[in-house]
């Protein structure tokens, strides 16, 4: 095993997708405090950047503006912006006259792998196995695993930091009842995090069925409804949600991706944060309204003939067990949630857009288990700052990206506040503020402030009877 046994960095990432990769950008060339940059090294067991490339669909947007790239919205002038990307690459004034607010989503993996390629310290190629606290040099120690193209060991290593960001992100929810079905290759059974290498292969199926009500599921929906011939679609799309419904893209609800939505959101008890997550669905699972119309469109287009197309479109379905049919076919066990009814499909490839779930972290982080202080449910606590909760013994922060839902809400994930965060988490670790941050963000203010206000009393308006307990 190889050992860095140099002075230990100041900061190690666990993890390069787009919110390590905003940190490491935002922390290139920062000074520590005293002499020199901020040290830093970040790992993925990936050969090289990769965002989603199964839903890469020729066409498809991404959900926020341009502006969430991974440095804007915490230093306008970083040379890592999308907007001098497409200046280095020349696009500036195409991209101007296009005037396009929200790019495609296949542009801005195009840029994060321009910034990858581009910001030293970044090691593809090697999987983090352990992390442990090392109390006699106050550091944490990580063991990793350099891999080759096809996966395998090629040497083991560690080295040495003052403080952790994991930012391992999501993998692909395959619900229960399909699991056996998705681990066999007979028939497709695909997640549509993996539809673009498989595409080929389902389009050629007689039938297919989409399940799942999100925004990857419309997609997927639209792309095989406009791939295949007026009259012979052969598809079926199912959702468990009462209806397709669109993303809630109000500007007033957008502010729920805010800071100070994120503030408010930590400082709640925690019953209360476990009851808002699931009831805030649809600020990040519905439809964006473009998507909904032009799947209608391309419906209604294919209806000006006379006759209805070949698609049906059913929500408030859940599955509950599916099975093979010979070797060419799958039988999926439905049931209405609404009518209590029952019925069975029969389909020749399956697109499970179900969604993702955070990666667990316990063998990772097995090491630090005897530090981590945990909520009631057994979840890491996360304080406001990004980092958990450790004993006190611990010198050393461990901030999470993308694994704080619980504690963060529903912004967590959302490329907007990728760059707030990393700013946040960066101000923190230098004790500085290279990065300052706004004082205010939403013209909404969540919670009641628990001061007495006063304003002045136009003439003749009656005060409001308040009775006191």
């Amino acid at each position: 095993m190889t050992a860095h046994l140099d002075a230990p960095h100041d900061l190690v990432g666990i993890g390069i997708g787009p919110f390590n990769l905003s940190l490491a950008a935002l922390a290139h060339g920062l000074p520590q405090q005293g002499a020199g940059e901020l040290a830093t090294a970040f790992y993925d067991q990936r050969r090289d950047f990769r965002w989603h490339p199964g839903l890469l669909i020729d066409g498809a947007t991404l959900q926020v503006p341009f502006l969430a790239d991974l440095v804007t919205l915490a230093d306008p002038a970083s040379p890592w912006s999308f907007l001098n990307y497409l200046k280095q690459k020349e696009r500036l004034f195409p991209f101007y006259f296009a005037e396009r607010f929200h790019i495609q989503r296949a542009e801005y993996d195009a840029y994060c792998r321009w910034v990858a390629g581009r910001i030293p310290g970044l090691h593809f190629g090697h999987q983090v196995d352990a992390v442990r606290w090392n109390p006699e040099r106050d550091v944490f120690e990580v063991d990793f695993t350099q891999v080759d193209a096809d996966g395998e060991a090629e040497a083991l290593g560690r080295t040495h930091t003052r403080n952790l960001a994991l930012g391992i992100g999501t993998a692909p929810f395959v619900p229960e009842p399909l699991r056996p079905l998705a681990e066999a290759p007979t028939v497709p059974v695909i997640h549509s995090a993996d539809y673009l290498d498989h595409r080929e292969r389902i389009l050629g199926a007689a039938h297919v069925t989409v399940i799942g009500s999100g925004q990857s599921g419309a997609e997927v929906f639209l792309d095989l409804l406009r791939a295949r011939p007026a009259g012979r679609e052969g598809l079926t799309w199912l959702a468990r949600t009462a209806s397709f419904a669109p993303m809630e893209y109000s500007k007033l609800g957008l502010e729920h991706f805010t800071p100070d939505y994120t503030r408010y959101f930590h400082a709640l008890p925690e019953p209360v944060r476990d009851r808002l997550v699931p009831s805030q669905w649809q600020l990040h699972k519905g439809i964006d309204s473009e998507t909904i119309a032009a799947i209608h469109e391309e419906l209604y287009r294919r209806s000006l003939h006379g006759g209805w197309p070949d698609a049906v479109l059913t929500p408030g379905v859940s599955v509950r067990t599916a099975g093979r049919v010979a070797t060419t076919k799958v039988e999926l066990h439905l049931e209405h949630l609404e009518q209590g009814t029952r019925s069975r499909l029969t389909t020749d490839a399956v697109v499970l857009a179900t969604g993702y779930r955070e990666r667990p972290l316990g063998s990772l982080l097995a090491g630090l288990d005897p530090y981590l202080r945990k909520d009631s449910s057994g979840r890491p606590r996360i304080d406001d700052r990004h980092r958990m909760v450790l004993d006190p013994s611990v010198t050393g922060s461990v901030f999470v990206q993308n694994g704080e839902r619980h504690t963060h809400g529903v912004g967590a994930p959302d490329l907007g506040l990728a760059a707030w965060r990393s700013a946040a988490i960066l101000n923190t670790l230098t004790g500085k503020e290279p990065y300052p941050q706004p004082a205010r963000t939403a013209f909404t203010t969540f919670g009641l402030d628990q001061r007495e206000h006063t304003r002045p009393q136009p003439a003749g308006e009656l005060l409001p009877l308040v009775e006191h307990p």
